[in-house]
């Protein structure tokens, strides 16, 4: 889902259960600080991931903070786990982070992520030439995704700036008559695709999985040429040998990742949080729930916990 230096922003909630279940007598009884993002899915991870620790009696922190910049925070020790990295906007971040020691990659979530430039079916009439990347060449595809605001060239709706991506240097790269427009929010991402497509009106807009979106709605994601990792390094590479990223966005996990110390300081919440799975479906239908259905993330995350006790339970079996 580039930041820019880290900040914690605000604590949303800390809780120490002191009956009940106890943290084993290694761990410390410092609170474990979770990191929230800006889209739903990541929410219902984070606090699925946050009850459970809980429910093995240790305290839990959740820290808004950003996606890419956390890793100043996670480096420090002053933020712990973040339960979602993508493959296709965080991976660099990652291992650069991994590389000095002081953050460790926990392992795959269980999803498998895709984002990537995406257009509604309806739009294919207009552009004939699509799902093909070279169709958004053509002046005439431009202005079909058109805005008055972006005449002649066509909008590209990107997500919010903090979640990185290289749309704006892409379409430099690619030589594309388009003009990359971000959204705010997540929200406000989402809720401009659902405008339009009930007007059919024209959008090309960045749409991730696992996500309710391209389930509810027929369209389909733009083909650029394959990634590689030379696409992001070496501007030789490429269809344009003078600049980066002249290609799609890489595809693959989800990852979790943490202060190198948690190992240590709560090894027994170590070994629940890598032992965390959820699969693209899963995590398809809680975000229907909350974001289509209107139950609060909150609601969500207590549903899923009292479906799924006998799976979490091993988790944290000691």
């Amino acid at each position: 889902m580039a930041r820019s230096v880290f900040s914690v922003l605000a604590v949303s909630a800390a809780m120490f259960l002191s009956s009940g279940p106890q943290a084993r007598a290694e761990d410390s009884t410092d609170p474990i600080k979770l990191t929230l993002h800006d889209w739903t899915g990541q929410l219902i991870t984070t606090h699925i991931m946050g009850e459970v620790l809980k429910k093995a009696g240790y305290s839990v922190d959740y820290v808004q903070a950003d996606y890419l910049a956390q890793f100043a925070g996670l480096e420090t020790g002053d933020l712990d786990v973040a339960m979602e990295m993508w493959e296709t906007t965080g991976r660099d971040a990652m291992d650069a982070a991994v590389a000095t020691g002081k953050v460790e990659n926990l392992g795959e979530n269980g999803m498998q992520a895709i984002e990537e430039w995406w257009y509604p079916d309806y739009m294919t009439e207009k552009c004939p030439g699509l799902p093909n990347w070279e169709a958004l060449k053509d002046p005439k595809c431009a202005e079909a995704f058109a805005t008055a605001e972006t005449y002649p060239k066509g909008r590209y709706l990107g997500g919010p700036v903090t979640w990185g991506g290289f749309d704006d240097e892409r379409v430099e790269a690619l030589g594309l008559p388009f003009e990359v427009v971000h959204a705010g929010t997540d929200a406000a991402l989402f809720a401009e695709l659902e405008s339009a497509y009930e007007r059919k009106a024209p959008i090309l807009l960045w749409i991730y999985a696992p996500h309710w979106a391209p389930v509810k709605f027929k369209g389909h994601w733009i083909e650029f040429p394959k990634y590689e990792k030379a696409c992001y390094t070496d501007p030789s590479w490429g269809i344009n040998p003078d600049a980066l990223y002249d290609c799609a966005k890489p595809r693959g996990p989800i990852w979790k990742v943490g202060w190198s110390g948690v190992k240590d300081k709560w090894p027994g919440a170590y070994k629940a949080i890598k032992a965390f799975r959820l699969d693209n479906d899963e995590m398809g239908q809680l975000i229907v729930k909350a974001d289509l259905e209107g139950q609060k993330v909150d609601d969500v995350v207590a549903e899923w916990m009292a479906a799924n006790e006998a799976r979490w339970s091993e988790w944290i079996k000691k």
